[in-house]
């Protein structure tokens, strides 16, 4: 079975990971969602170390857009309807394994996606079904940190975390 060591590529899912999954409708047709800051650190924080990192959503949102272009992810798929599918070309895509890939989700819809990685990752908040068929459950919430917790759990386990924290002492 695939460890944290191994994993070279990550996937997130963004409503319920990346956000605590609200999504608050305006009067003038607009949307908002919440981004936790540690989770953006986190995601760069993988990159840094070397782990690709790719988003892949069922929803399309400009907010999403904006908020992954500022933290420089290495690819965005939005209006994902078979997230499977589209892990295993995204993994062949960036020249990784699926064993050698990683995929925190939150619900039912990346149940797929996360039986065809090697390394499936819950949020504490996730539905029942993720966290028992999952390598990893965060102890933090979707939107709260857990992607950050998730990548911490990964770079530690590669000897990688310690060398990211250096880059901040200075």
């Amino acid at each position: 079975m695939p460890q944290p060591q191994d994993l070279r590529l990550l996937f997130f899912d963004v409503d319920g990971v990346l956000t605590d999954g609200a999504i608050t409708y305006h009067e003038d047709g607009g949307e908002s969602k919440n981004f936790h800051t540690q989770d953006g650190l986190g995601l760069r924080a993988a990159m840094q170390a070397g782990v690709r990192v790719v988003i892949v959503t069922a929803r399309s949102s400009q907010l999403v857009e904006r908020r992954m272009t500022q933290l420089g992810v290495d690819k965005l798929v939005q209006g994902c309807k078979d997230k499977a599918t589209t892990v295993a070309a995204l993994a062949r895509e960036f020249g990784v394994e699926l064993r050698d890939c990683g995929y925190l989700g939150d619900d039912l819809v990346d149940l797929g996606a996360m039986h065809a990685v090697g390394y499936p990752m819950a949020v504490a908040d996730a539905a029942a079904e993720l966290r028992e068929m999952s390598s990893f459950v965060c102890t933090r919430p979707g939107g709260r940190g857990a992607a950050r917790e998730a990548v911490e759990h990964v770079l530690k386990a590669q000897g990688k975390w310690d060398a990211v924290v250096a880059t901040y002492r200075s």
